[in-house]
């Protein structure tokens, strides 16, 4: 059984898919950690993350860089997405992704192109989002926690630059699946997003 989930950045999509997994059993894998890594290892490379062949050089990062506290900030995020518009960064990715959702029992993955590229036999596919004012106000409340200065108006200027280049990148844009069920959790709690998340998986189960 795979589930595959999509979103934009800080829709709730990476909660969610944790959720899941636990709820159904199934090994998760967030796949937008390997273009972090990515982004990561050419700004430790010193290199240019819109560059396709030092971009491409650093889908070779170590194993260890996965460990990495950096890969959840908002600078690397915003190297990831920057390095996921090469095509050539999305090929070499693309089969470590694929072996994931494939392996027997079946897996969660949550992304940007799960149900469209990756994983677009899965029998439960759902894309997650929010409005940008929604996940702004998250994103910020989870980076004054970690005690980080940054306003809320900064982080909506980068999350809507990012689902600009993430929906409109060349190969494997950012886009809801025709069969995928739309789950907006703009005015939702964790606990009502996770609850809804199951529902909506259950009865796409139900219906092959």
């Amino acid at each position: 059984m795979i589930i595959a989930i999509d979103g934009p950045t800080a829709s709730g999509k990476g909660t969610i898919a944790r959720a899941l997994a636990a709820h159904f059993g199934l090994p998760h894998l967030d796949t937008g950690l390997l273009y972090r890594a990515v982004g990561r290892q050419v700004f430790l490379a010193g290199g240019n993350p819109d560059d396709p062949e030092q971009a491409l050089a650093a889908t070779a990062f170590p194993d260890s860089l996965l460990e990495d506290p950096e890969l959840r900030s908002e600078e690397t995020g915003g190297l990831a997405s920057r390095v996921s518009i090469h095509p050539a960064v999305r090929a070499a990715l693309l089969e470590r992704q694929q072996a994931f959702a494939n392996q027997p029992g079946g897996a969660v993955l949550d992304g940007r192109d799960i149900a469209t590229v990756i994983a677009p036999h899965a029998p439960a596919k759902l894309f997650v989002t929010a409005s940008v004012a929604a996940r702004a106000l998250r994103r910020w409340a989870e980076m004054q926690g970690q005690g980080r200065t940054v306003s809320r108006e900064a982080i909506e200027a980068d999350l809507a630059a990012r689902d600009e280049r993430d929906a409109n990148r060349a190969q494997a844009p950012l886009r809801q699946a025709p069969d995928a069920a739309l789950l907006d959790t703009s005015a939702m709690g964790r606990e009502v997003a996770i609850a809804t998340a199951i529902a909506l998986v259950e009865k796409q189960l139900a219906s092959r």
